[in-house]
């Protein structure tokens, strides 16, 4: 039993122990805590079994060291041999590490450099693919920028449309996509606004340049006028079968051009696309309307001066023209922009303010608008009456024509070089004289420039006098008559007004008065030539019954009787200038024996003058000698008895005497060709006796033969005797101090005051006979 025992605490002890040895150090302890947990004293018997086993494993282990010891010398007898090779190996491996360290660095660069260029690269790859989706639309977007700068809105709303629609949802994410979504709107708004600004300069436009419009308008329908004989035909036939008729056909056709070819309608037509895009073409439509209205009725009305020119009618009725041209086009290129209807009503409004101005070129007026479907009715009744008014309109513009001539003339014949010259100038003017013509170039024509100028002009006003009656289809009869009429008014009251105007300005000198006298008698002779080119382009003999003769003998009469009128005030205005500039020394004791000088100035003056006279009739000129000697006459007894010049001496009256004889000496040497006898030294007789009566001191036989026919001093009036007796008796007591104690003096004082009484006494007879 005890044996069997002891058996199986060996083996118990012999597992632990092998367990012990197998196991993990870590779990030993519930093994050890078995050996505890068995039997009593069972503890010691295991570690004797341990120390046995423990001693067992020395001896094993002893028996490998000494079976290895011999190997383990001879291992490190080799180490203690590689120890040197080991050091130096280890030298090289230090020295290669080195290296392949710094050859690293270099590749980690390039590493880094290669990573981060890949990464670049990526990112490139991104971006170039982002942008890929972003081109289109920034495409887009500039696209539509060049065609808002080239002003293409009706494309750059289509280009918006497809910028919402497409490419802007495609890279919605993106911040600049959202700012082009928010711009587009604003864009929107001002491409209206720029069209809109675009209508109203074209509006403008169309109202500035409407006469323009309507002037080319009307000179081509004319052009197609003429093609049809008949109007009447072409007014009837216009509106039914315009198509079938080619002189209409034409006439259409030049519409068409003339609209499209003087105005870019395409404002109106962007706009109009615009505002359908943009779903608010009835407000367009509405504004366009109520503008052009307003225009119309700016058009209608004429201007204050309108009457004061044919410029002004034809301006007036030109704009009116080219108001309807540019809606009936806007009417036939557009779809519902303007109707029949509002274009009707327009024409209705402007109806029947045209008939109360209308004045001019209504023949063509008229035509146009029946091709343009207009109804006429009551305004070709008007076209008639304004006949009056017409010309008065004409005669304004040709009295502006007469004055430019009178303005620009030099008043001097027309001088002649050669054959050439001559005859362009009786080309244009009927003249003929023989002696002229006899003589040799180069050579001058009595005239001056504007007498060929005012007959050209004469005879363009009876063009358009014809070009206004042809268009009334008057008879022969009547168009002579009304030319005739027209061109008398033209002579008797437009040029003779200006005729007058002209003479009586201020710059108008003498020469200039003679020259106008000379035009006035050849356009006075041109008349006949008048009345036969009237006949010629009315194929109406004069012999005629109730022809109307012209009356321009009268007007050219009338207004060389004014120039010879003023050619007298004139001269008499040169001679008190010269008076003027005497200055004589009435206190002098004696003469100096010459004339004055203002008075030589004056005589050569009047030489001079009446030379430029000898082109004159004899008549004028002689009128005119005569004025000026009675005048000068007058103006220098005026000075001797102005009441202003108190004294005068003896020595004064004797160099008024020496002055007065150069004016008896120029008045003797027939300064003017026609006087009989001393007739012009008549003029200075009053002077001549006054004179002689002082000089000789002939009061005996003045105051003895006074009153008498044969007397010899009979132009002598008391009055003024006494008057300049008065002024010498002054000067003698103021003079002569001394006088009173002289017996000659005293003598001579007591005549003077004795022939005082005598003249007072005749000058109160007269007065109280009177």
């Amino acid at each position: 039993m005890a044996e069997s025992e002891s058996l199986e605490t060996v083996t118990e002890h012999e597992r632990i122990l092998q367990e012990i040895e197998s196991t993990d150090t870590a779990c030993v302890g519930p093994t050890l805590r078995s050996v505890y947990d068995d039997q009593p004293n069972a503890h010691k018997r295991f570690m004797e079994k341990l120390d046995a086993r423990i001693r067992n494993h020395d001896r094993e282990i002893e028996k490998m060291c000494n079976f290895h010891h011999q190997g383990f010398v001879d291992a490190i007898t080799e180490l203690l041999k590689v120890r040197a090779d080991a050091e130096k190996l280890m030298g090289q491996v230090s020295d290669t590490n080195r290296r392949l360290q710094d050859a690293g660095r270099e590749v980690t660069a390039q590493t880094e450099e290669v990573i981060r260029c890949r990464i670049q690269q990526r990112n490139m790859a991104t971006t170039v693919e982002k942008l890929q989706l972003c081109i289109p639309v920034l495409e887009m977007y500039s696209k539509l920028k060049e065609q808002l700068e080239s002003k293409r809105y009706y494309s750059a709303l289509k280009t918006m449309e497809q910028l919402e629609n497409i490419y802007i949802p495609r890279v919605s994410q993106y911040r600049f996509c959202q700012i082009m979504a928010e711009t587009l709107p604003k864009l929107r708004e001002e491409i209206k606004e720029i069209s809109m600004s675009d209508l109203k300069d074209f509006l403008e436009s169309i109202r500035k340049h409407s006469d323009k419009i309507g002037e080319t308008a009307m000179r081509q329908v004319g052009f197609c006028f003429v093609l049809n004989t008949d109007f009447r035909v072409c007014c009837l036939h216009v509106n039914a079968a315009y198509l079938l008729e080619p002189n209409l056909w034409c006439f259409k056709l030049i519409y068409v051009l003339t609209a499209q070819d003087l105005v870019d309608f395409s404002p109106v037509y962007r706009c109009l696309h615009i505002y359908t895009v943009l779903g608010d073409r009835e407000t367009f439509e509405n504004y366009y309307r109520k503008q052009r209205k307003k225009q119309a009725r700016l058009v209608l009305q004429p201007q204050s001066n309108m009457h004061e020119t044919v410029e002004g009618y034809r301006k007036y009725f030109n704009q009116i023209v080219g108001f309807f041209v540019v809606e009936d086009h806007i009417l036939h290129a557009t779809q519902g922009l303007v109707t029949r209807a509002f274009t009707d009503e327009l024409w209705n409004m402007a109806l029947s303010k045209i008939i109360a101005v209308l004045r001019t070129h209504s023949i063509l007026y008229a035509v146009h608008f029946i091709d343009l479907d207009y109804s006429l009715c009551c305004l070709l009744t008007v076209i008639a009456l304004v006949r009056d008014q017409y010309n008065e309109t004409l005669l304004k513009k040709w009295a502006l024509v007469f004055r430019d001539i009178f303005e620009q003339d030099n008043y001097s014949p027309i001088p002649v070089e050669n054959e050439e010259e001559y005859k362009s100038v009786v080309s244009r003017f009927p003249f003929h004289d023989a002696e002229i013509e006899k003589q040799q170039f180069p050579k001058k024509l009595p005239m001056s420039q504007s007498v060929p100028q005012i007959y050209a002009q004469v005879k363009e006003f009876i063009y358009a006098s014809l070009k206004f009656s042809e268009s009334l289809h008057r008879s022969s009869t009547e168009i002579d008559d009304m030319l005739r009429k027209s061109t008398n008014l033209l002579l008797t009251r437009t040029l003779s007004s200006c005729l007058q105007n002209l003479i009586k300005k201020p710059h108008i000198g003498l020469t200039e008065l003679v020259q106008i006298i000379i035009n006035t008698t050849h356009l006075e002779h041109a008349c006949k030539y008048l009345e036969d080119f009237i006949t010629n382009i009315t194929n109406v003999s004069p012999e005629t019954v109730h022809t109307t003769r012209l009356y321009g003998l009268s007007t050219f009469k009338d207004a060389r009787h004014a120039a010879e009128g003023e050619i007298y005030t004139k001269l008499n205005q040169k001679i008190d200038e010269f008076i003027q500039l005497a200055d004589y020394e009435w206190g002098m004791s004696e003469s100096d024996g010459r004339a004055s000088g203002y008075l030589m100035d004056l005589i050569n003056f009047l030489r001079s003058t009446f030379q430029v006279f000898t082109h004159l009739p004899g008549k004028v000129a002689q009128t005119a000698c005569m004025s000026a000697c009675k005048h000068l006459a007058t103006s220098l007894m005026q000075m001797l008895l102005d009441t202003e010049l108190k004294q005068i001496s003896m020595g004064a009256i004797q160099q008024f005497n020496l002055d007065v004889m150069q004016c008896e000496l120029f008045a003797s040497s027939e300064p003017v060709p026609g006087f009989q006898g001393d007739t012009l030294q008549l003029a200075f007789i009053d002077l001549r006796q006054l004179l002689d009566l002082f000089m000789v001191w002939d009061w005996s036989t003045y105051l003895a033969d006074y009153g008498q026919p044969t007397s010899k001093y009979l132009r002598v009036n008391p009055s003024t005797a006494l008057a300049l007796l008065e002024k010498m008796k002054d000067t003698s007591k103021k003079n002569n101090i001394f006088s009173q104690f002289r017996k000659n003096d005293r003598d001579k004082q007591k005549l003077i005051e004795t022939v005082v009484k005598q003249l007072r006494s005749l000058v109160n007879g007269m007065s109280q006979h009177s």
